[in-house]
């Protein structure tokens, strides 16, 4: 057993093997260690997010070295037949990896009756485990960017059917049309884990397909280091769903007589620019259904927005970026706009122009119109209406996940968001200080934790970590920044890593050596290296920072394995 750091409030314990990661797992979750607030299983290893102001990690690792892991023992959960048309691309090469026909690899993939491992990745995504060891075969050498809703893939030890399109990197071999993820379901995974899989082959294309969304640009299904589009600060034409100055109605104003449900004081969307989503302080308690905690790129200034108003602070609030959001009000409203400082320009019904204050709260009156234009720093800007936006949550929040599609859809010209009457308190009359935010021209430092697989690096990729700029590239969004340095880090072993849990803040390695730095909408597990994890209190900093900006690492603690009772956890 090996017990590894994953940030300043997070621990990897690494086992020999998926039935001792799953052991333990169930030995954890019918003896709780108090303080853990959440555990994810992995191909090896088992996640423990622990609360550090009721814990410490030597206290966690100690306790988990007490438990007594013994493999099996798990009970069998319900059998679930899958129909699977075996037609995947990349069928004829597997048959060749491994040496067999075509037919045989189909007779050999669907004999076993399979169980679900644990879910990870995107949400209804089941990490299906029990196959012929034979078909065992790596992920493609180059992801895919799309692969269709239902397609049937393996790599490794595993089997998976991808929930929704989305890019990947495992050896597709054949689909179904059952949808592995439906809201509209309780619980809404198809696969749960436990749950007994048989996959019956059928040659019958059946009419329909599940529900996708597309995802690009590249990323593999291992790294899970998918840049897509909603929310990408690299590409504002590449944004499907959201709307345009070119396509929003006129801004200029105008009085309508509305129905009663209309007359309620709302926010109406003229234009959305290249990102504007819904967002709050994210879902806690699913990683079970393989869902990760999304959320505001920026939690301190979404929290400010709403003091500023006197809202509950994880009220949920606009997220902008890049400007060219116009929003007009349907009777008056109080608003307040905090983070990025975007131009604030106010078009009152009356015609007259006027600034609007950043950090402040201020009123718009029934007709005005609201233009946040392109912030000369930072990224991200946040719009709270006093009351907070009236939506339905999903899985408890209403925060939009751009790598899952999950919560309410992007904003688009037209919309209008209801504001409700939940306040916390009044509307402060003073502005709060606020850190100056990162500039494309100046550098911005980072706390790095080193772990958990720091020692899968060469021991001069820590100088080349902490040695050199990194710069944000354009393919950088809410699921991570892809960053690019004159030197890339270099890994010491090669081979694939098994399938485990990755938090906010983690810094994978993938083949390339070039960092990519997960933000919000990270996935809940992938399949590259994480050197270290960047401290939560530099997130919402690291967030802000522009396509090229600089960043550099500071390396705050050092590597360290907890299973040692002794190991020295003093930052060096």
């Amino acid at each position: 057993m090996r017990i590894l750091p994953a940030g300043v409030d997070g621990l990897i314990v690494e086992l020999d093997d998926l039935e001792h990661a799953l052991a333990l797992y169930r030995a954890l979750q019918a003896d709780p260690i108090p303080g853990v607030a959440e555990l994810i299983p992995a191909a090896r290893t088992v996640y423990a997010r622990f609360r550090p102001a009721l814990v410490t990690a030597e206290e966690v690792a100690g306790e988990v070295r007490s438990r007594t892991v013994a493999a099996g023992g798990g009970q069998a959960g319900e059998l679930v037949r899958i129909p699977v048309v075996y037609d995947g691309e990349d069928l004829a090469e597997v048959a060749a990896l491994v040496g067999m026909s075509v037919d045989e690899v189909v007779a050999r993939h669907h004999a076993p009756t399979y169980s679900v491992a644990f879910t990870g990745f995107a949400p209804g995504f089941a990490y299906i485990s029990g196959g012929d060891p034979a078909l065992h075969v790596p992920r493609r050498s180059t992801p895919r960017t799309v692969i269709p809703a239902g397609a049937l893939a393996i790599a490794g030890e595993f089997t998976g059917i991808y929930p929704r399109s989305s890019p990947g990197g495992w050896q597709l071999i054949g689909h179904t049309t059952e949808a592995m993820w439906d809201l509209r379901r309780d619980p809404p995974a198809l696969l749960q884990p436990g749950a007994r899989v048989e996959f019956v082959p059928t040659r019958e294309q059946a009419a329909g397909s599940a529900e996708s969304a597309a995802v690009a640009p590249a990323g593999s299904m291992g790294s899970a280091t998918a840049a897509t589009p909603a929310g990408s600060m690299g590409s504002a034409a590449a944004v499907a769903t959201t709307g345009s100055s070119s396509e929003a109605r006129s801004a200029e104003p105008r009085r309508v007589e509305r129905s009663a449900a209309e007359s309620r004081p709302g926010l109406e969307i003229l234009a959305a620019g290249p990102h504007a989503l819904l967002q709050d302080l994210g879902r806690t308690g699913v990683a079970s259904l393989g869902v990760s905690p999304s959320g505001a790129m920026d939690r301190g200034a979404l929290r400010r927005a709403n003091r500023l108003v006197g809202n509950h602070e994880a009220a949920p609030a606009i997220e902008a970026a890049l400007g060219g959001l116009e929003l007009r009000a349907r009777g008056p409203v109080t608003i307040a706009v905090s983070g990025a400082p975007a131009p604030l320009l106010i078009r009152t019904a009356d015609g007259a122009s006027l600034e609007a204050p950043a950090e402040s709260a201020f009123a718009l009156d029934d007709g005005d119109v609201l233009a946040l234009g392109a912030a000369d720093c930072g990224v991200y800007s946040y719009v709270a209406a006093r009351g907070s936006f009236d939506v339905a949550p999903v899985l408890g929040s209403a925060a939009r996940d751009v790598l899952a599609a999950l919560g309410p859809d992007p904003l688009a010209a037209g919309a209008v968001l209801p504001i409700g009457t939940r306040v916390a308190g009044s509307v402060p009359g003073w502005h709060e200080p606020v850190d100056p935010l990162p500039s494309a021209s100046e550098i911005t430092w980072l706390d790095v934790v080193l772990g958990p697989r720091t020692d899968w690096c060469t021991p001069e990729a820590l100088a080349t970590l902490a040695e050199q700029e990194w710069v944000v590239t354009p393919q950088s969004n809410r699921v991570g920044l892809r960053l690019q340095g004159e030197r890339p880090i270099e890994r010491a072993i090669t081979a694939e890593l098994p399938s485990e849990a990755t938090a906010a803040g983690s810094l994978q390695i993938p083949a390339s050596g070039q960092p990519v730095l997960f933000t919000a909408d990270h996935p809940l597990t992938g399949g590259y290296p994480v050197i270290g994890v960047v401290a939560d209190a530099d997130l919402d900093r690291a967030a802000q920072v522009p396509v090229g900006g600089r960043i550099r690492f500071r390396i705050a603690a050092p590597f360290v394995d907890y299973a040692d009772a002794s190991a020295r956890t003093t930052p060096e």
